[in-house]
């Protein structure tokens, strides 16, 4: 794959041998930011669990202290009282049946995070095609099945973000901006970190955390330490 001249010039400021402290690896990333817009810092955490066994998976959700800098959008599947619930909370799209052909015809997907409470998942589920490859498929281990649709709007607008295996067993999430100071990055890698030590499935044998890269959105990855998880 080739790189342009902005990402061979960040790319010299890292140093390949070398396997970084978090803190150190926050401040590196930093400075390898080029690009005109505030770019979003990820993790990339190889695992040595098998996604392939359910007791192996890895899902679930965690609220970031200092948020992930992004104006996010929910929608909320919900009928009766929980209607207006969803709206009072902040929701930014609420509804139910209807919606489905908006999605599956139109192509809607004015959206990040979907909410839904229980009894709608009948419906939702009739989404399963089109909304679980873009991750967007409401989980109760994510918190996003659920009749308290106030406090999952209130958690997912201050900074909740999923995580979970892909196919290659690697999770990926952001834990902020490059704008954020990194003190504030290093409260939201540390909060994700202790989330993801946490989800060690129990029946894992061998390495949990085979490798840890934090990178800017067009930056060059930065290896992380795994030693004190």
């Amino acid at each position: 794959m080739k790189h342009g001249k902005k990402y061979a010039e960040a790319a010299k400021l890292v140093d390949r041998s070398v396997v970084y402290e978090p803190d150190e690896a926050i401040s590196v990333v930093k400075k390898t930011a080029t690009a005109k817009f505030d770019e979003t810092v990820e993790v990339h955490i190889r695992t040595g669990c098998d996604g392939r066994h359910a007791d192996q998976q890895i899902r679930g959700a965690v609220v970031l202290p200092n948020g992930t800098g992004k104006d996010v959008k929910v929608l909320v599947f919900a009928k009766g009282t929980k209607l207006d619930e969803a709206q009072a909370a902040g929701a930014d799209f609420v509804g139910g049946e209807e919606l489905i052909p908006k999605i599956q015809n139109e192509g809607w997907f004015d959206f990040d995070v979907v909410v839904a409470t229980p009894d709608m998942m009948g419906v939702v589920g009739r989404l399963g095609k089109v909304l679980g490859p873009k991750g967007l498929m409401p989980n109760p281990k994510a918190g996003t099945v659920t009749m308290d649709v106030t406090k999952a709007i209130a958690d997912i607008k201050a900074g909740k973000i999923e995580y979970r295996l892909d196919k290659a067993n690697i999770i990926h999430v952001p834990v902020g901006k490059v704008s954020f100071d990194e003190d504030k990055l290093k409260e939201n890698f540390d909060a994700l970190m202790a989330a993801i030590v946490k989800a060690k499935p129990a029946t894992l044998k061998g390495q949990y955390l085979k490798s840890i890269t934090l990178a800017c959105t067009m930056g060059p990855g930065v290896k992380v330490s795994t030693v004190k998880f």
